[in-house]
């Protein structure tokens, strides 16, 4: 089973695809769709789309993860995330997949066992779990792939 967890941003979009054999997980890709903040928000979106799009297409993943939206602070980040799901959530329809979301507390349970985990934390499971031989970079790419790996280990088709 493959699939492709999302962590989404207007900026920076990562992604992460990761293959499930048994109890086993490999990552397959993993990156970031960066957009500049001198490009209009609706091309950064239509960027957003194509690029996650251009990862469906290559690697056909059976189902998407993205991080479920929680209450921020800072109302323009909380926008500008929401904007950039919007875009994800749009692309999967597209490609006829099913969405899983999952908080950003469930994700760091899944790869770490402790839902108050730090950033370095996380990113150091991902490695330990994907078996990679290098920190996956940048930030917003491995916290891609440990949205992954929280659907990755949750979802179990019916045999």
């Amino acid at each position: 089973m493959i699939v492709l967890g999302i962590d989404p941003g207007t900026a920076a979009t990562g992604y992460g695809v990761v293959e499930r054999r048994g109890s086993q997980l490999r990552a397959i890709d993993y990156g970031c769709v960066v957009t500049s903040s001198t490009t209009s928000l609706a091309e950064r979106l239509l960027l957003i789309r194509d690029a996650i799009s251009d990862v469906i297409a290559t690697h056909e993943p059976a189902f998407v993860a993205v991080e479920r939206l929680f209450f921020n602070k800072n109302v323009q980040t909380a926008f500008a995330v929401g904007q950039a799901r919007g875009a994800v959530l749009l692309t999967a329809a597209q490609h006829g997949l099913p969405v899983f979301e999952f908080t950003p507390s469930e994700v760091k349970i899944a790869v770490t066992g402790y839902g108050r985990a730090q950033k370095d934390q996380v990113q150091r499971m991902v490695q330990v779990v994907l078996g990679l031989t290098e920190l996956p970079k940048p930030d917003d790419a491995a916290d891609a792939l440990a949205i992954a790996i929280c659907l990755a280990h949750s979802h179990r088709p019916a045999a």
